[in-house]
């Protein structure tokens, strides 16, 4: 499974996380976030693919944001229509940049009804699952994997939710299940905070090495 360290912030943090050699790093674009992102990305390994998180913004934004940092992958958090990623689809193909990994988000709780997935089967790459908070992401608990036994896709998925080094072992059991054929990538955040966007690269490193 690919990793991806989501929520980053500060430069040096982010430039000590790079050289851990993560698959993804993400970076957020929503100001309500306190680990929103205004500054400037520094230069990464080019093994490590930047996304930039977006919670129903003007494509406009999404454009300007997308250049200006040279994304490679864009993760939709918010309530974003099909109708919105084809747009940005177009939108990406109009401005030269047609090769772009988009991610839409479902929150899950206590249920999910995965028919809502359908139509996004065929505009989008991957499908991210994350735990339902007060917040679009960050909130620091998981929700019920058992859930996703019953996902009718095979779409690629990114596991999310309050992931962190004492959820190691239930990782490890869930790659035994018949869904974590579709998990292509675990996606973590909070649980490995020292302040909002301030990552402990220590913790990563032993995580990294256990996933």
């Amino acid at each position: 499974m690919k990793l991806k360290v989501c929520g980053m912030k500060y430069k040096d943090n982010i430039k000590a996380v790079a050289q851990l050699q993560p698959d993804y790093l993400g970076f957020i674009f929503y100001e309500k976030s306190s680990r929103f992102f205004n500054g400037t990305i520094p230069e990464l390994p080019k093994t490590v693919k930047k996304v930039g998180v977006f919670v129903n913004a003007p494509l406009k934004f999404v454009i300007e944001n997308i250049n200006t940092h040279n994304l490679q992958a864009i993760q939709l958090h918010g309530q974003e229509s099909s109708e919105y990623i084809k747009n940005l689809r177009k939108a990406l193909i109009d401005s030269g940049r047609n090769v772009m990994e988009i991610i839409k988000v479902f929150s899950i709780k206590n249920d999910f009804d995965f028919s809502v997935l359908t139509t996004y089967e065929n505009i989008c790459d991957y499908f991210l699952f994350d735990t339902k908070g007060k917040l679009p992401g960050g909130n620091g608990y998981t929700f019920n994997w058992d859930i996703l036994k019953s996902y009718p896709s095979t779409k690629p998925f990114f596991l999310s939710g309050g992931i962190g080094i004492h959820e190691i072992e239930k990782l490890n059991a869930f790659k035994h299940t018949k869904v974590s054929k579709y998990c292509y990538a675990i996606d973590v955040n909070s649980k490995f905070e020292i302040d909002p966007g301030l990552k402990n690269t220590n913790e990563l490193e032993t995580f990294k090495h256990e996933l």
